[in-house]
């Protein structure tokens, strides 16, 4: 194993209104292999855990972050990998990383665990460590199974009140919506002539569905999504590509800055998924940007999305349609204030300190953080 010494991050983050008092903590952040922190493009979960070691950070605490050997992040970093895995994870490499983090992890005062093998493995958690663990997934039953024989040794977080709903034999500790750095993203005007998809080539995200639902409400839609495994090109041949057309343009993968550009200028983000997702961090990115969301109201999108205010929840494409067609009705203002209020860095990473405090026994903590939302 490897690692690189710390090196302290310049902050980010405004000052929060509400700190809690908290002794400095030494929190080891263990996120997947499959992409560096933070993500040169795709990559929503490496995307989330850069904001939270860098918040770590700004609020005076002492962040060693497990990765792979590309990772730019500049926190202490630790890793077995020099190269990232890609997606998804060959299930091998994944193991090792994992037990290898928990080996090099033995001088922290915290472990939160991002991987889906590594809060299963309690029996090589340092032995008197807390273990956090975040959900980023669906809640399969595999998952359910593996993880409820720990799940009174680990401290298990669902994303979203949803994902907790769907894993009823599961105990959680808290809920924390993901957040995003909002000064990162200013609104837009939505003066493009487009809409937008934005998200994985994979059918459950759902971008033929996209390009029909704008072509019925007369709207041009670009088509930005990752398209790297052999399923994502499959599905890309047989169900985009032949709906493509002067209305319907598929732009690529796109980096940070072109995303955000993408979606200031956006009229809307069409987002139907199929799918119970347990978050959705696009949805928040173009809230943010003051861009309206359109999509289906199963998962986490009632959550994040209000229906009417900062965009429309139907159950049908046809419904969807319809709905595009009035979306310059609703004010792009509303939606930013939705993403700064509701969905801010700051904000997660108070609740998530909050918790670690907890877990060490600390009474120096904001109750009104620990709170589910």
């Amino acid at each position: 194993m490897r690692q690189e010494p710390a090196k302290r991050p310049e902050s980010r983050f405004e000052a929060s209104p509400v700190k809690p008092s908290l002794p400095t903590m030494r929190i080891g952040v263990i996120a997947p292999c499959a992409v560096p922190i933070p993500p040169p493009r795709y990559g929503g979960i490496e995307m989330v855990i850069d904001q939270l070691v860098h918040g770590i950070a700004t609020h005076g605490h002492e962040p060693v972050l497990f990765t792979v050997g590309e990772s730019t992040h500049p926190a202490e970093r630790r890793w077995s990998f020099d190269k990232a895995a890609g997606t998804p994870e060959p299930p091998m490499l994944a193991l090792r990383h994992s037990r290898d983090a928990y080996k090099s992890l033995r001088d922290v005062d915290v472990i939160h665990d991002h991987t889906s093998v590594g809060p299963t493995m309690v029996g090589s958690h340092p032995a008197g460590i807390p273990v956090s663990a975040t959900l980023h997934g669906e809640c399969i039953p595999s998952q359910v199974d593996a993880l409820a024989p720990v799940d009174d040794r680990v401290s298990l977080i669902a994303i979203s009140h949803d994902q907790r709903r769907s894993a009823p034999g599961l105990r959680f500790r808290q809920v924390i919506h993901h957040g995003i750095d909002v000064e990162q993203y200013s609104e837009g005007d939505g003066s493009g002539d487009y809409v937008l998809f934005l998200g994985r080539m994979e059918p459950t995200k759902g971008a033929h569905r996209a390009i029909d639902i704008a072509r019925k409400a007369g709207h041009r839609i670009l088509i930005a999504a990752k398209m790297w495994e052999p399923s994502e090109r499959a599905y890309f041949r047989e169900y985009v590509e032949p709906r493509l057309g002067s209305d319907a343009e598929y732009i690529g993968e796109v980096g940070p800055e072109q995303k955000i550009e993408l979606l200031q200028n956006a009229r809307a983000l069409v987002n139907p998924i199929r799918w119970r997702e347990p978050f959705g961090l696009v949805m928040i990115e173009s809230l943010a940007c003051g861009t309206p969301v359109l999509a289906f109201p199963g998962g986490a999108a009632p959550e994040i999305v209000d229906d009417g205010v900062t965009g429309y929840l139907r159950d049908d494409e046809d419904e969807l349609a319809d709905a595009l067609a009035a979306v310059d009705r609703l004010n792009r203002d509303d939606c930013r204030d939705a993403a700064v209020r509701r969905f801010s860095t700051e904000r997660m990473v108070l609740r998530h300190l909050a918790l670690y405090a907890a877990m060490l026994g600390s009474e120096q903590i904001n109750d009104g953080l620990i709170q589910a939302e």
